[in-house]
């Protein structure tokens, strides 16, 4: 055997072994991973998705405008939600995005990304972090991007702020392996009126490839012009209980943790 097919042989023996490794990969001793994001602090997240969650014994993920009236006038709610382990992410202090983009009419001037400083945008920012410790007394959380923007004047705001977060979700769909999870832009399933066969089969497709899966959730039964129905929401949830053997679910702040600890290692 002459050296450039021996070298060949050995290239495909370790990619090989290398794609093995991925379609085998465990999270937390479980086939594949799920969180579940909830966005914008409104009142349906603390009367329908909470409950729902709690009835099944799982935790989400709800990322929270500080200047939500939510916030304000239900306070005690979102405490109660923290102590029982859910997770309160940052959704920044008024949810700012990037007027100038297409599909973006209906943003006012005093929510355009565009118009603020880099400066104002972390502001805001660290100012939610200190809104929501007052609430749930933690210091680690993760992040989520408004409308998935990062970048004012071509200039990435949040990269001075990644060791103040575990992680940061974005808007761009994917399953992913814990070596290829950017955790600075997060991959998810925005659902907006998809029923709970499609979102059980994103599930299946999880379990099969042995990734990460995250979904992205406004109103749950109401409440926000995106919207997933209580029936379908709730056949999910039914769905990862009954397979919680086979899955990890758990919030942001804990996936991405643990994500990043196996790049770490992976590194070593």
């Amino acid at each position: 055997m002459n050296r450039k097919i021996l070298l060949a042989f050995i290239i495909s023996i370790v990619m090989f072994q290398f794609s093995n490794a991925q379609q085998n990969e465990l999270w937390n001793g479980k086939k594949c991973a799920v969180v579940l994001t909830y966005d914008d602090a409104i009142d349906v997240d603390l009367d329908n998705a909470i409950p729902a969650l709690d009835s099944v014994g799982l935790k989400g993920t709800f990322y929270i405008i500080g200047q939500s009236p939510v916030v304000a006038k239900r306070m005690s709610d979102w405490r109660a939600a923290a102590q029982r382990g859910h997770e309160l992410g940052n959704h920044t202090l008024t949810h700012p995005c990037d007027a100038t983009l297409p599909g973006r009419s209906w943003l006012t001037p005093e929510d355009d990304l565009s118009r603020f400083s880099v400066k104002r945008a972390q502001n805001e920012i660290r100012i939610t972090s200190t809104l929501l410790q007052a609430i749930d007394g933690k210091t680690e959380r993760s992040f989520a991007y408004p409308c998935g923007d990062r970048t004012i004047g071509g200039v990435d705001f949040y990269k001075p702020l990644e060791k103040e977060f575990t992680g940061a979700r974005g808007v761009t769909p994917g399953l992913q392996h814990s070596n290829e999870v950017d955790l600075n832009d997060i991959r998810c399933y925005m659902i907006n009126g998809e029923g709970g066969d499609y979102m059980t089969g994103l599930v299946k497709q999880a379990l099969e490839s042995h990734t990460l899966l995250v979904f992205l959730f406004h109103g749950v039964g109401g409440g926000h012009n995106i919207n997933v129905s209580l029936e379908a929401h709730s056949k999910l949830l039914h769905f990862l209980k009954a397979h919680e053997s086979e899955i990890w679910i758990a919030p942001m702040v804990d996936m991405a943790k643990y994500i990043r600890e196996k790049q770490q290692s992976a590194k070593k």
